[in-house]
């Protein structure tokens, strides 16, 4: 009896041992399975049986995310349900807050976007120019014009050019102390010495009722295209030169005619923009050259800019109204 109770403590005593064994031969073991695999390239034994395995367990890491997604999705809706009232409303407000938030930095950005394009405008053309911001559009369906929010106490003055961040929008055509009304080049009764860039043809931009551009008394024989740049001139020394205005969409001549049918399409609209600049004055080399001028005077009647018989308005005054009202 002593014998066998020996014998049974001897055992106890030994499965400790063994156990203890083993782990220390595993901690041996991943020490030099990490050793070899620090060591070796990525070509290795070691690293080509981790891949294999990665490979082989991949399939089943993707069916048992398959098949937990579904019991997680109701564990979210349960913890949902069982959310108290006041927990769902923290939540409702913080989302509206964040809401609030994306919204009000979306609209910095596109506000930062714009202005940026404005100074790279008044840079390019090296413009002196007052920034302002449109407050109101026309209320009728015979005009096309805005209102901005500075004027005569900002010194702005009747017939000042208006440009956006694509080019010119209008003029000015009245001014308060504190705002100012600017005319739309759309407007049918808006005129705008302009030019064709790559043929330098000359011509007179006029708005229509519908709301379309024409760009009036082109020469039949010279080069327009499809896709041509629209620009203006400087002649009249209103607006300045080389700003663009619109891009040719349609070119047509019928038949013993002296001029083209052009349609241009706006290059910048007022629409969805909010602040502009003022173009207040010109630099001598903003306006149409000695020889642009000489040539304009000998074209045809209404050939250019004009004040109705195929002159260059000798003033700046004279010009405003022209460009404004097309040689009306």
């Amino acid at each position: 009896m002593a014998r066998s109770s020996l014998g049974s403590s001897h055992l106890n005593n030994r499965r400790p041992s063994t156990g203890f064994r083993a782990l220390i031969a595993c901690v041996v073991a991943s020490v030099l399975l990490l050793t070899f695999y620090l060591r070796e390239g990525e070509g290795g034994p070691v690293h080509l049986v981790r891949s294999g395995v990665s490979v082989v367990a991949t399939p089943v890491r993707i069916v048992g995310s398959a098949v937990a997604a579904p019991f997680g999705a109701v564990g979210n809706a349960v913890g949902n349900l069982t959310a108290s009232e006041q927990s769902l409303t923290d939540l409702k407000r913080e989302n509206a807050e964040l809401t609030a938030k994306v919204a009000e930095l979306f609209e910095a950005s596109a506000q930062a976007d714009r202005l940026e394009g404005l100074l790279g405008l008044r840079s390019t053309y090296s413009l002196e120019s007052t920034a302002a911001r449109i407050i109101g559009t026309s209320s009728d369906a015979w005009t096309a014009t805005v209102t901005i929010d500075k004027g005569s106490s900002q010194g702005l003055a009747v017939g000042m050019p208006v440009c956006n961040s694509g080019g010119v929008i209008g003029q000015i055509i009245e001014v308060s102390p504190t705002s100012s009304t600017v005319r739309l080049i759309t407007d049918e009764q808006s005129g705008v010495s302009a030019m064709i860039q790559s043929s330098r043809a000359q011509g007179m931009l006029q708005g229509q009722p519908d709301g379309s551009l024409r760009l009036a008394y082109v020469p039949a024989d010279a080069e327009v295209r499809n896709g041509d740049i629209v620009i203006t001139s400087g002649l009249g020394g209103v607006f300045p030169k080389g700003v663009p205005l619109g891009v040719v969409t349609s070119v047509e001549r019928a038949a013993n005619a002296s001029y083209y049918t052009i349609v241009v399409r706006a290059q910048a609209t007022a629409e969805n923009n909010e602040e502009i600049l003022v173009i207040t004055s010109l630099t001598a080399d903003q306006a149409a050259s000695a020889e642009e001028v000489r040539a304009a005077n000998s074209a045809p009647a209404g050939g250019t800019a004009s004040d109705g018989d195929g002159r260059v308005p000798p003033d700046q005054g004279s010009a405003a109204a022209d460009e404004q009202t097309g040689g009306e």
